[in-house]
């Protein structure tokens, strides 16, 4: 059944949504700054949204939150893009159909074919997670065939490599980036109200998307080289969560205490 907007938490007037990759970046820092981020976060639900902008699949982000001490996030654009979801303690993630229609027709039962052409390609182990948009593969730089990039772009999908170590095959035209602009859309959350963070080439899209954005100083090198230049970014000296607290601060997009 497809979502309605009555049915869905509003994020209108919260002062701060935080739209954040997981791995490296909510993830990421010493285990004293992510209980301050995450303290920080469940002491201003009224008017601090969040949104899970990631890689991983709907069940690492349910099981994250119930075992691993992690804050509910009203929303996740998961799988790189190709999910775009509710999330709750009560339901878990629940995909927003009618947002994903468009994904899904990109997409077109592509997975076999992508598959079977890119079997047994050099320095590509298949993933095991079964996703629904998407295929993934773990890369060994000392093997990867760099062909496969090609091979993916005259199938007319769209091929991510990020940090090195991860390849995805996308439906074209969807990333992280796209998917939360149709998300933001949707809710009608005012632009400037929305802190973009990640490390990586896989959160390019998002931290280039126009909404404000933060990479964090732990992010690879290749991806710092991309958004350097960009005037809505924030270059975090401080690594994974301490970085998005010092964006909060250098964008005085929220109240924080002294100290953070």
């Amino acid at each position: 059944m497809t979502l309605a907007k009555t049915q869905t938490p509003d994020l209108t007037t919260r002062k701060l949504v935080l739209a954040t990759d997981l791995d490296g970046t909510f993830l990421g820092g010493s285990d004293e700054d992510r209980s301050r981020l995450y303290g920080w976060i469940e002491d201003n639900r009224a008017t601090v949204g969040l949104i899970f902008v990631t890689g991983r699949d709907p069940k690492f982000i349910g099981e994250l939150c119930r075992d691993h001490g992690v804050p509910w996030p009203d929303y996740a654009v998961g799988d790189v893009g190709t999910t775009i979801a509710t999330v709750s303690p009560e339901t878990g993630v629940e995909p927003i159909e009618h947002l994903e229609q468009e994904i899904s027709a990109r997409w077109g039962d592509a997975g076999d074919r992508i598959r079977a052409r890119l079997d047994g390609h050099p320095g590509l182990s298949l993933q095991p997670t079964d996703f629904r948009y998407r295929v993934s593969y773990d890369i060994d730089s000392d093997r990867f065939d760099a062909s496969a990039w090609d091979i993916v772009l005259d199938m007319g999908f769209q091929p991510l490599i990020s940090d090195n170590r991860f390849f995805d095959v996308l439906p074209d035209g969807v990333s992280k980036g796209p998917s939360l602009r149709r998300l933001v859309s949707y809710l009608d959350i005012q632009q400037d109200r929305v802190l973009c963070a990640g490390d990586t080439l896989n959160d390019l899209s998002m931290l280039e998307c126009g909404l404000p954005a933060v990479a964090v100083g732990n992010s690879e090198p290749d991806l710092i080289s991309r958004v350097a230049h960009l005037e809505h970014l924030h270059m975090a000296q401080a690594h994974g969560a301490a970085g998005i607290l010092e964006a909060i601060r250098a964008f005085d997009m929220h109240d924080l205490p002294k100290g953070y």
